[in-house]
């Protein structure tokens, strides 16, 4: 019997309660919006010293990731004043889906203008090096996300689980950009990666916008 109640109060020790997984979830959410809002910051005025229309459009991306995370941290709040409310969660979700429709318009006008301008952007070091930091961190804050998501029970949280990996891809392609300008003289390669995003975006936004809700378990 000794070992059994230990064993159960082993259990109990590394199963979290749904009041530390919503704690954990707005710890990671107060991680997205610091980095986002930073690297925003440092992307638009380092993409206008560079004269760089990929560097600019990630810094407002990043104001798009930031919005998402600030989304998640209202539903969060909701739960923790008045209990999980589906409702509440399935509105959340539903603006992540809008604020994917928002970055799919912004990065395909502003490739396609790049594009058709022909500007030539200077080489940037500090967005390499931000670009690169990003690539790092947004995929190991992604899947953070996704894990908490089933205890959550949010379709809101999955959702911004998918901005944040969005955000990830697009540090790829603006790392690859910047490089390929930098080394190769390629001033074209990021509006052209930037294309292919905004292409991938709009079903991301569908894809949200449709999602069912996760089973709930603080609903039961």
């Amino acid at each position: 019997m000794a070992v059994t109640d230990h064993d159960h109060g082993h259990d109990a020790a590394v199963v979290p309660s749904r009041d530390d997984v919503v704690r954990r979830a707005r710890h990671l959410n107060v991680a997205t919006i610091a980095w986002n809002g930073t690297e925003g910051v440092v992307a638009v005025v380092a993409g206008v010293a560079a004269g760089s229309v990929s560097l600019v459009g990630f810094g407002f991306d990043s104001a798009i990731e930031v919005s998402a995370a600030l989304i998640l941290a209202w539903r969060l709040r909701k739960e923790q004043r008045g209990g999980c409310m589906q409702a509440d969660d399935h509105r959340a979700t539903r603006a992540i889906a809008v604020s994917f429709a928002i970055l799919a318009v912004y990065v395909g006008v502003e490739s396609i203008r790049a594009l058709a301008s022909g500007s030539e952007p200077e080489a940037s070091v500090v967005g390499i090096v931000m670009a690169s930091l990003s690539l790092v961190l947004m995929p190991v804050l992604a899947r953070a996300k996704v894990a908490l998501a089933p205890a959550l029970g949010s379709a809101a949280a999955v959702a911004d689980a998918k901005q944040t990996n969005l955000c990830a891809l697009l540090s790829g392609v603006l790392l690859v950009g910047l490089s390929a300008n930098a080394v190769l003289g390629w001033w074209w390669a990021d509006p052209v990666a930037g294309v292919a995003i905004a292409g991938i975006a709009p079903a991301e936004a569908r894809r949200t916008w449709l999602a069912e809700a996760l089973e709930d378990t603080c609903c039961r």
